[in-house]
């Protein structure tokens, strides 16, 4: 069941603004100008893989992750999105919704580990953030 005091992990928090939250998942912003990314965290405690969500959360995610796909290319029109779930660092199942250009400083490569994370200057970020929080309002 959804906790009703959910944190994400710490580690998650530290690097993100939290967006909102879906049905089932905390949407989180990648605070790294580098690359437009989102984060969706199911919002149930002691789960890591995909495999561990009953079906009808495991329905409800993948339809999120539909979903902020869909916010993703209205919001930064990328060239590509990769979607992953990785947790080799962060345990807690948390999905990825990265949008790539091939002009990105890791363009083919991967974007977990390139790198030094640059923050958004405030006033970007918050206006990231508001017209991210819209598209997924109004989807």
């Amino acid at each position: 069941m959804t906790a009703p005091d959910f944190v994400p992990d710490p580690r998650l928090s530290a690097d993100t603004v939290h967006l909102g939250d879906l049905a089932l998942s905390r949407v989180l912003l990648m605070d790294d100008a580098r690359f437009p990314w989102l984060i969706l965290v199911p919002r149930r405690e002691g789960v890591s893989e995909l495999t561990d969500l009953d079906e009808a959360d495991a329905q409800a995610l993948w339809q999120e992750i539909r979903l902020a796909t869909g916010v993703m290319r209205d919001l930064a029109k990328p060239d590509k999105i990769n979607v992953a779930a990785l947790g080799n660092v962060v345990a807690q199942l948390h999905v990825h919704v990265v949008g790539r250009f091939r002009s990105d400083p890791a363009w083919p490569g991967p974007v977990w580990g390139f790198g030094t994370r640059t923050p958004y200057p405030l006033h970007a970020r918050a206006q990231l953030a508001e017209r991210a929080g819209a598209l997924f309002a109004a989807a």
